[in-house]
């Protein structure tokens, strides 16, 4: 089977709008503009369309969902990683957060929760790798549209294509200060599923 991630299209956050619910961050109308161009991009009616229950990116599923109206839809719990106590960081900016983020990512410590609302980088992977099997357990020819969350996308990524490494290694490259998300605004990444094992697909057209 194969298996289309999409990360959500431009949100306020994304935009530097300090939020204080991370579920209910919003599209800017630049993210509408990459939600409709990703369902015009489409070549083949997916057999299932995937969202996690966060606002931006079912309205980022939203175009996807309009043109492919007799597919079904499913909300699963692959919201993005929060690896920062809700309750102490939600409506601060990047700058004030950041001593802290140099921290948690360069002590890499995959078992470490920062408190009630916050998972841990292990758990992260535990997520990804149960949306995995209950993908790998569709049809062998099913194709499925997986709107979901950057950091989400990236981890799953990662045990796809570092099987090898254990947890504490694939945290220690998964971030690094200054440089751009690893997983854009509206991009896609593709796996297939053959043979018992995952495998990265090649990039698709942005």
């Amino acid at each position: 089977m194969r298996a289309i991630f999409i990360r959500h299209g431009e949100s306020t956050g994304n935009a530097g709008v300090p939020c204080t619910d991370l579920a209910t961050i919003e599209l800017t109308e630049r993210g509408h503009e990459q939600a409709r161009a990703v369902a015009a991009s489409w070549t083949e009616a997916p057999a299932l369309i995937v969202t996690s229950p966060y606002t931006r990116t079912r309205q980022t599923a939203a175009p996807t969902i309009a043109r492919f109206p007799g597919v079904p839809v499913e909300v699963w719990p692959i919201e993005e990683f929060t690896y920062l106590q809700p309750a102490r960081w939600n409506g601060t900016r990047s700058a004030e957060r950041m001593p802290h983020l140099e921290r948690y990512w360069r002590e890499a410590d995959p078992d470490y929760c920062d408190g009630e609302g916050a998972e841990s980088f292990g758990t992260l992977l535990r997520r990804c790798e149960a949306a995995l099997t209950r993908l790998a357990a569709m049809p062998p020819l099913s194709l499925v549209y997986v709107f979901g969350h950057g950091q989400f996308i990236q981890a799953a990524r990662a045990i796809v294509a570092d099987v090898d490494l254990d947890a504490r290694a694939k945290m220690l490259g998964f971030w690094r200060k200054g440089e751009p998300p690893a997983i854009g605004n509206a991009q896609r990444i593709g796996f297939h599923w053959e043979a018992g094992r995952w495998a990265c697909a090649p990039p698709l057209a942005a």
